[in-house]
């Protein structure tokens, strides 16, 4: 139905399951949450910036999500517009930054975003939320809003407004140099990090191979709860076309029909039957 099945995007080479799978919800609750997030965040982006810049960054910090949870999370399905979310959180600090200069309550206005990403960053590490889909949409939101989101001085909007004369003072540059690099540099680093992103997911990269703790960073286990950071153990057997696996933690049993019986796909079903 277009969840972010890695296994299928990777083997079946269905990308766009990168873009479908944030517009897709576990459920009413989930979607709620995310309504009212977005409803919260959005109008008032919306109404300084106009709806074509917010759907610019909601859709590519969405792919961003995407392409993070998996290159990491690759036994398991994922659903949901959070990683989106945090791409206009993210695009709201970077527009902070870029913007410096013309905002009166600075220091309040940075500390509140920070506390506001520490705080639903720390909720991800609960089990069953994809944190590296956080992650990745705030890492790219928060690129994007270097590029998006700049504004001119307030001196050279002025100077516009004044009619030129023999008096007139010499001319306002609209950007400030700073803007100008945290452009560039946030621009390259969007189209160099989404290339490597890709080409690494398609060629069938596991990040968590060369990263042995990142794991913790989408769920830290507890006395309360286990994350399962690994797929669980099964015993599978292949008749053909016919997968038999067995949760050998639980005793469950259950056939599945597969055209190939790749290790991720056995991994994916797997953690499918023993959750």
């Amino acid at each position: 139905m277009g969840a972010l099945d890695v296994s299928k995007v990777v083997q079946g080479r269905q990308g766009w399951r990168l873009i479908t799978c944030i517009w897709l919800h576990a459920g009413v609750v989930h979607l709620l949450i995310n309504v009212l997030c977005l409803l919260f965040i959005g109008i008032r982006l919306e109404q300084e910036f106009g709806f074509v810049r917010i759907g610019l960054v909601y859709l590519i910090s969405g792919f961003g999500g995407s392409l993070m949870s998996a290159l990491f999370i690759r036994a398991s399905i994922s659903v949901g517009a959070s990683g989106a979310l945090f791409g206009l959180i993210g695009s709201m600090l970077s527009e902070l930054i870029t913007n410096w200069s013309l905002y009166a309550n600075k220091v309040a206005a940075l500390l509140t975003l920070v506390l506001v990403i520490v705080v639903n960053l720390a909720l991800g590490i609960l089990p069953r939320v994809d944190n590296f889909a956080h992650i990745g949409g705030l890492i790219s939101g928060f690129l994007l809003g270097f590029v998006v989101f700049i504004r001119p001085q307030f001196a050279w909007i002025n100077q516009r407004r004044v009619a030129p004369g023999p008096q007139a003072a010499p001319a306002e540059r609209k950007h400030k140099t700073y803007q100008y690099i945290l452009w560039i540099v946030a621009a390259v680093l969007l189209i160099v990090g989404f290339t490597v992103a890709i080409v690494l997911l398609f060629r069938g990269y596991n990040a968590n191979d060369h990263c042995s703790w990142c794991h913790y960073l989408s769920c830290v286990p507890t006395k309360k709860w286990k994350c399962n950071s690994s797929p669980t153990t099964c015993t599978a057997m292949l008749q053909g076309n016919t997968l038999n696996l067995t949760c050998e933690g639980k005793g469950i049993y259950r056939s599945y029909i597969v055209a190939e019986a790749t290790q991720d796909k056995i991994d994916q079903l797997c953690n499918q039957l023993c959750s």
